[in-house]
């Protein structure tokens, strides 16, 4: 389907979503991402992955405030390569003190992958207009917890979370068009609640909010692949594919001129996507190029 249209409020601008999905390209401020295995160490290195991301495809970077993995903040690293980009931005935080930080330095969208736990965090984004995204989750950060009785109701019980949730931030202050809602594919679920929330993804458009998808390398493309995360791009464009169709807004991405690519060729023979007749591939794409020989 076609994603609806969707109005985003952000704090720095309205933000007009349906039709084609916006990717969000993903730099993290910590050392310790379970995808990343430690690359892009300094601030500069990340600056300029984020570079590198928009310059692939991504129309947002979404910049870990801190990490999931240990108890380390990184509120002043998120700052520095928030006030670097000339890009719409989003901080991955579930802390008022991060957000408010980032949304300082810049950051219009706070993507918080604790379901609002802390209701401070609203508030935030009501003084500041910075949008909110609300994730379903049942687990506490930084905290593994799945539910095995949730088994064949976990798709009631994310829209009933979600429904909840938008009436919290509702109730704080925060207007209906600044939420975007995430049904959190790994978090508080098994592969198969992941695979079964997925399958349903349509269905969350009777909430009339925009639509995040988030499968990036996710656990579930690894236990139906049996990949490790950076081995995950074919499992996790294919899961991409089946957000496009059932009209998922914005896709949060590592590899984003994979997924560039992928939805450029997909919409193209949808015929979604106009195509010159005279359009050719250049004689340099031809073949793969042969490294020269290193000198004697």
């Amino acid at each position: 389907m076609i994603p609806p249209p969707r109005r985003l409020a952000t704090s720095a601008g309205e933000l007009a979503l349906g039709g084609r999905p916006l990717i969000m390209g993903i730099v993290n401020a910590t050392p310790d991402s379970f995808s990343d295995d430690g690359r892009h160490q300094t601030v500069d290195e990340r600056v300029a992955l984020a570079g590198e991301l928009l310059a692939a495809g991504a129309e947002l970077i979404d910049v870990g405030g801190e990490s999931g993995v240990t108890n380390r903040p990184a509120v002043q690293a998120a700052e520095e390569i928030v006030s670097e980009l000339a890009a719409r931005v989003s901080v991955d935080t579930y802390k008022p003190a991060v957000a408010q930080a980032a949304i300082a330095a810049g950051a219009s969208i706070v993507n918080d992958v604790s379901g609002l736990r802390d209701t401070a965090l609203a508030d935030v984004c009501a003084g500041t207009g910075a949008a909110l995204v609300i994730m379903h989750t049942i687990a506490p950060p930084k905290q593994r917890h799945h539910d095995r009785g949730l088994d064949g109701r976990i798709v009631d019980d994310v829209r009933r979370f979600l429904e909840q949730r938008i009436e919290l931030a509702l109730g704080r202050g925060m207007a209906f068009e600044q939420l975007m809602l995430d049904p959190g594919p790994d978090f508080s679920k098994t592969p198969s609640q992941t695979i079964e929330v997925l399958r349903e993804l349509e269905g969350l458009h009777a909430l009339q909010r925009p639509l995040l998808l988030a499968a990036s390398r996710k656990d579930f493309v690894g236990a139906l692949t049996r990949r490790a995360p950076r081995e995950r791009l074919a499992g996790t464009l294919a899961a991409v594919g089946h957000g496009v169709d059932a009209g998922a807004h914005v896709l949060r991405l590592h590899d984003v001129a994979a997924a560039a690519d992928f939805l450029t060729v997909r919409a193209a023979l949808r015929g979604e996507l106009d195509v010159d007749p005279s359009l050719q591939v250049a004689d340099t794409l031809r073949w793969s190029q042969r490294e020269a020989d290193p000198a004697p």
